[in-house]
């Protein structure tokens, strides 16, 4: 890779590819805590945890999720559904304690309520189904209307070690648990979103499409709203329920909802297929991921529609996924990076398009 590419705000950057028995396939999700690094492994339906930061190209994993080993990569690991298989995992979150995987094309979400410590370890509780052994979106097929324990696409989830939140993406709705749950088919507290729990219809001044939610440490709320190219974010998170957003970045206002705002190129305010963001420090990063970059707010914005203060990806502000630095392949410059993290001052990339991550230091 040409580090180049990344840009002036980061450092020591280098490349990740998991295993080198069978590297990573479009990995959506990445997360770390206290040293130990871990990838939803999406294309191959496994997730990996690593005890340490690798800080070679390869290394093999200490654990493996939804699969008996490293050779394994079929949906439910070629099985019927059960508490050890996976199908598109998304994200996921870890206090380094317990673990939780957005199970997405099963529907449901997977509580370890320990850290696995062996390959294919079952989960201790299914969220968004009545059994481990079943995976219907809103447990009786799509048609069927939402209800506060059911799931359609979960993509991503997060915790502050006592309550859960689950972007509960195909029901255009986010659903918060006061508690992590400890038994299967929990029903969920509260909804962002929607006005109730069985509620399908969707109208702009809520998210359309939620599909990661991040709580920074003074209780500010963001949302990456994908399908309108946007990220919501409230002051207070405890508002969101009763409440539409106080700040939109990617758009002026909730009616607009233009790719890139209807422009041929992106500019510094401009999001295309958004899919993450991570508070860092005072400020925000947005994995603005169809314009293969991500977006440096040195401040959360207060207002809406507001400039980015810095960039990783792109040469500039106007370049978006396709240009001529990709003509003979993606490699050298990131492509549709779905999932990011920080741990300190360091940030990781689940660089999707790549098949890889990857790692490298924020200059502060």
């Amino acid at each position: 890779m040409n580090y180049d590419t990344l840009g002036d705000k980061v450092a020591n950057a280098y490349i990740f590819r998991g295993s080198q028995y069978k590297p990573f396939l479009a990995p959506r999700g990445v997360f770390v805590n206290n040293d130990k690094l871990f990838v939803s492994d999406t294309g191959q339906n496994r997730v990996f945890l690593w005890n340490t930061i690798p800080t070679s190209q390869f290394q093999e994993p200490d654990v493996i999720l939804g699969q008996e080993g490293i050779a394994g990569s079929g949906r439910n690991a070629n099985t019927a559904v059960s508490s050890k298989t996976l199908h598109y995992p998304s994200g996921i979150w870890s206090d380094g304690k317990k673990l939780i995987v957005a199970d997405a094309w099963n529907h449901r979400v997977l509580i370890w309520h320990t850290m696995p410590v062996k390959n294919a370890q079952p989960a201790d509780v299914v969220l968004g189904q009545p059994s481990f052994e079943t995976n219907q979106p809103n447990v009786k097929g799509q048609a069927e209307n939402p209800k506060a324990n059911t799931l359609n696409w979960p993509y991503g989830i997060f915790s502050d070690g006592k309550s859960l939140w689950v972007a509960d993406t195909g029901n255009r709705r986010v659903l918060f648990f006061d508690e992590i749950p400890s038994e299967n088919f929990a029903k969920a507290d509260k909804v962002i979103g929607k006005p109730d729990f069985n509620t399908r219809d969707y109208e702009n001044n809520n998210p359309v499409w939620p599909y990661s939610v991040k709580i920074n440490k003074q209780g500010a709320l963001a949302i990456a709203d994908t399908q309108f190219y946007r990220t919501l974010i409230w002051k207070d998170k405890n508002k969101a329920f009763n409440q539409q957003a106080d700040t939109i970045i990617g758009q002026e206002n909730f009616d607009a909802c233009g790719q890139n705002q209807f422009r041929l190129a992106p500019e510094a305010n401009t999001l295309n297929w958004t899919y993450d963001t991570c508070f860092y420090k005072d400020g925000i990063l947005v994995n603005d991921t169809g314009n293969s970059r991500i977006l440096i707010f040195n401040k959360t914005p207060i207002v809406n529609n507001v400039s980015a203060d810095g960039l990783i990806g792109r040469p500039n502000f106007q370049t978006g996924s396709e240009y001529k630095g990709n003509l003979t392949g993606t490699k050298s410059a990131l492509y549709w990076p779905f999932s990011i993290t920080t741990q300190n001052d360091k940030l990781f990339i689940a660089d999707t398009g790549n098949h890889r991550l990857v790692i490298c230091d924020l200059q502060t």
